[in-house]
């Protein structure tokens, strides 16, 4: 599945996640989503952040995209559960991106929110925090994005 991500950083270099509504487990994660048909991916980030986390466009500014995509397998459990078509992963085109808001301009509680909470993270706690499926996917945004952080 086509999708696209953010990595917001705020002025003290962490990094925003947020703990999805649908998951009972302790997991944490950066914004992201499936890309509309056509749909170009750095708008698609933006859109995404804005749907999950209230942050409005012009309270971010984008610092690099990461050249290449990054993947990741669903668990054959939730093969053909998690979306309504039978995608089994996504790739997703990553964006860093600075925050330059104030945390009043998050809003979880969006038209269809996702997330019960959000907090600012250490970047290297990401890998531990995320889902264990997707653990090696964070892996790879933290080296993509390593000379930025």
């Amino acid at each position: 599945r086509p999708a696209a991500a953010v990595m917001l950083l705020n002025r003290e270099g962490k990094v925003w996640v947020g703990q999805r509504l649908d998951n009972a487990l302790d997991a944490w994660q950066m914004p992201q989503g499936g890309l509309d048909k056509g749909e170009d991916p750095q708008e698609g980030a933006l859109r995404e952040l804005e749907e999950e986390t209230g942050i409005k466009r012009d309270k971010v500014e984008l610092i690099v995209r990461c050249p290449e995509e990054l993947r990741y397998d669903l668990p054959p459990d939730l093969v053909g559960k998690v979306w309504k078509k039978n995608w089994r992963g996504q790739r997703q085109t990553w964006f860093l991106m600075r925050f330059i808001g104030e945390d009043s301009d998050v809003n979880i509680q969006t038209a269809e929110p996702e997330f019960r909470a959000w907090k600012w993270a250490e970047p290297a706690e990401l890998p531990a925090m995320i889902v264990p499926f997707k653990k090696q996917l964070y892996e790879d945004v933290l080296k993509a994005f390593a000379a930025w952080l």
